[in-house]
C-alpha cells in the first residue's frame, strides 16, 4: 500500500490510469479526488494548476512508462514484443486500454500543457523506434520519416483494434512493419 504522505504520486496514478481509459473531458475532479484518496484540497496543494496540471504530469508519466517497455523492447531487436505487449494490454483491459495519450490528445488539444505533454511523449516514441532502425541499419536519413511511419502505423493499429475489439489491426501492422523494414535494409 502507498504510505498517505505520498499523495502527490497516487494522484498522477490515479489520473494516468482514468485518462488512459476514460480520456480528459469524462475523467471529472471528484473522481481524481476519490481515486487519488486524498481530500480535494490535497489535489490543489500538489497541483496548482488543477486538473489541466495533473494531466500533464500524469501523460507525461504514462508516455516515460511505456517509451521505456518500447526502449527494452527494441533494444533486443524483438519488434514482435512491442506489439504482442499492446495486444495483451487491449485483451485483458477488455479494450479499454490502447495508446495511453490519444484519447486526451484528441479530447483536450485546447490546452497547451495538455498538448504539449503528449506531443513530447508521441515524439520520445518516435525517436526510440529511429534509434532502433539506425541500430538495425537503415540509412540514418530515413529513420526520421520511417519513425513516423512507424508510430503512425501503431497508433491507427491500436485505435482500430480498440473500436473493432479485434487485435487483427495490430498483428496486420506487425507483418508490415516487418515487410517494411526488409525492404528499407535491402535497399
Amino acid at each position: 500500500m502507498t504510505p498517505r504522505t505520498d499523495s502527490r504520486q497516487r494522484f498522477i496514478d490515479a489520473a494516468a490510469d482514468l485518462f488512459h481509459t476514460q480520456g480528459y473531458h469524462a475523467t471529472g475532479l471528484n473522481q481524481l479526488v476519490t481515486a487519488g484518496g486524498a481530500p480535494k484540497g490535497s489535489l490543489y496543494f500538489h497541483f496548482p494548476g488543477g486538473k489541466e496540471q495533473l494531466a500533464a504530469e500524469a501523460l507525461g508519466q504514462s508516455s516515460r512508462q511505456l517509451n521505456a517497455v518500447l526502449a527494452a523492447a527494441l533494444e533486443h531487436g524483438d519488434i514482435d514484443a512491442v506489439f504482442d505487449l499492446l495486444a495483451t494490454t487491449l485483451i485483458e483491459s477488455d479494450f479499454e486500454r490502447a495508446c495511453p495519450l490519444a484519447s486526451v490528445a484528441l479530447d483536450a488539444s485546447d490546452s497547451e500543457p495538455i498538448r504539449t505533454a503528449c506531443a513530447d511523449g508521441f515524439e520520445s516514441w518516435r525517436v526510440t523506434i529511429a534509434d532502433f532502425l539506425r541500430a538495425e541499419g537503415v540509412d540514418a536519413e530515413r529513420t526520421e520519416h520511417l519513425s513516423t511511419v512507424a508510430l503512425a502505423m501503431l497508433e491507427g493499429a491500436l485505435l482500430l483494434a480498440k473500436t473493432n475489439r479485434d487485435i487483427a489491426p495490430l498483428r496486420a501492422v506487425a507483418d508490415h512493419f516487418h515487410t517494411l523494414l526488409d525492404q528499407e535494409l535491402s535497399r
